[in-house]
């Protein structure tokens, strides 16, 4: 490894990184290992991996909490804080920019036509992801098996992501249980300690949203109570994030119609960032049609700024006070065990995930069958199959980059509007 950089070095690869990161989870991860291990060489491969499978063990967006969690490995809080927030930082005023679009022109015909072009196209990418993801941490029959089952228990038996992810490190540390002991580097960080790390961080959270809850007129209480619930059970990122969130703000609250957080999500792919910025699309749109005595886009604003901030800060806490634990146990068979396993599941989470937004782009109608949704053939959109295969030749077979075939999906979506078969 080479020497640490300075922290305003660090900050100006950082920013390199947030305004690159496009593509998903995969492709920024990717992005980030090609940056600091192949070319600014600030960490060796096996620690890089460490500290993935630390975040993939988290709840929220595991791209955006790798990045905070080197950027705390090189310059302490200070460098956690700008790396993670500079991670946020382009996604958060692009995603508030579309969402203003969104509303303001996105029942021109033109446009929504653009929209199903994109959704189609996210098939393509959530499936690339699945593909790189796969290849990268199953590679081993257990591992394997974890994840189908994983997608199995999801998708037909509607086990909460939480369960699965628990089981699925249970079953990596039993796989590990007979290893040798490694000894920790370091002295012991007792609870004292973690209480320091984690208190004020908790306060940054939480205190903000109790205010909320009790004073602020709805939907806000909703917004946050809701966001801030979820930031504790999406493991897996935003592709996990997507079913449970979309279910809720769908069916429960009704802050989105059917088929709008797909919109969101491919708004959020064409821009850099976190793909977990979708939720301020749907705070966004929580709050436009819920504005009170406020004008609409200035709370729908709010709403977006609201969901954003519950969504990332526990991302900070979960790193600032677990990261010194991780690392003094890095060299921990069982620990890398549980963390393979929880790797393992989230690929069964992503297939979930891909099969839901297949059924529900390519098809018109859904019917529930016991604690599963399943498509009915006879409402499958022709024209949205091939968009979302055209798209996955792009990616997989002529490798066009994400942004490139998400603007081929959009510009082809508003192509066959004009030409008139499909509606907008």
């Amino acid at each position: 490894m080479t020497e640490a950089p300075t922290l305003r070095e660090a900050s100006a690869t950082w920013a390199r990184v947030a305004l690159l990161s496009f593509g998903g989870p995969a492709a920024q991860i990717a992005l980030m290992h090609r940056v600091v291990v192949d070319e600014q060489r600030w960490l060796d491969e096996p620690r890089f991996l460490h500290a993935l499978n630390f975040c993939t063990l988290l709840p929220g967006p595991e791209a955006q909490q790798l990045a905070t969690y080197i950027g705390w490995l090189m310059h302490g809080v200070r460098g956690g804080l700008v790396a993670g927030l500079l991670f946020i930082l382009p996604g958060a005023v692009a995603i508030m920019a579309l969402s203003w679009v969104y509303v303001l022109f996105g029942n021109v015909g033109a446009v929504g036509a653009a929209l199903f072009g994109l959704k189609a196209a996210v098939l393509a990418i959530v499936a690339q992801a699945l593909v790189r993801i796969g290849r990268r941490t199953l590679r081993e029959g257990w591992q394997r098996l974890l994840a189908l089952t994983a997608f199995l228990l999801l998708f037909f038996v509607s086990v909460p992501f939480p369960l699965v992810v628990l089981g699925a490190g249970l079953m990596g540390w039993w796989r590990h249980r007979s290893a040798n002991h490694v000894r920790a580097d370091g002295a012991p960080i007792g609870l004292p300690a973690t209480v320091q790390l984690a208190a004020p961080w908790l306060l940054i959270w939480l205190l903000p949203v109790a205010s909320i809850v009790f004073l602020a007129p709805s939907p806000f209480p909703d917004i946050a109570a809701f966001f801030s619930g979820a930031a504790l059970v999406t493991f897996g990122g935003a592709y996990a994030v997507l079913a449970f969130v979309g279910q809720q703000a769908v069916e429960q609250f009704g802050w989105l119609r059917p088929g709008e957080m797909l919109d969101g999500l491919g708004l959020a792919e064409t821009t850099p960032g976190p793909l977990i910025m979708v939720l301020q699309f749907v705070g966004f749109l929580a709050a436009y049609r819920e504005p009170g005595i406020l004008h609409p886009l200035l709370a729908g604003t709010l709403g977006g700024l609201l969901a954003t901030f519950v969504t990332f800060a526990p991302c900070f806490l979960w790193i600032f006070a677990g990261a010194p634990h991780v690392e003094r146990l890095r060299g921990s068979p069982r620990l890398t065990g549980a963390l393979s396993g929880i790797t393992a599941a989230v690929v069964g989470v992503i297939a979930s995930l891909g099969l839901w937004l297949a059924m529900h782009t390519l098809f018109g109608e859904v019917v529930r069958v016991g604690t599963a949704e399943l498509p009915v053939p006879a409402s499958l959109n022709g024209w949205a199959a091939v968009l979302a295969l055209l798209a996955g030749l792009a990616l997989f077979r002529f490798k066009l980059g994400v942004g490139w075939t998400i603007l081929l999906a959009a510009a082809a979506g508003a192509g066959l509007y004009l030409a008139g078969f499909v509606s907008g």
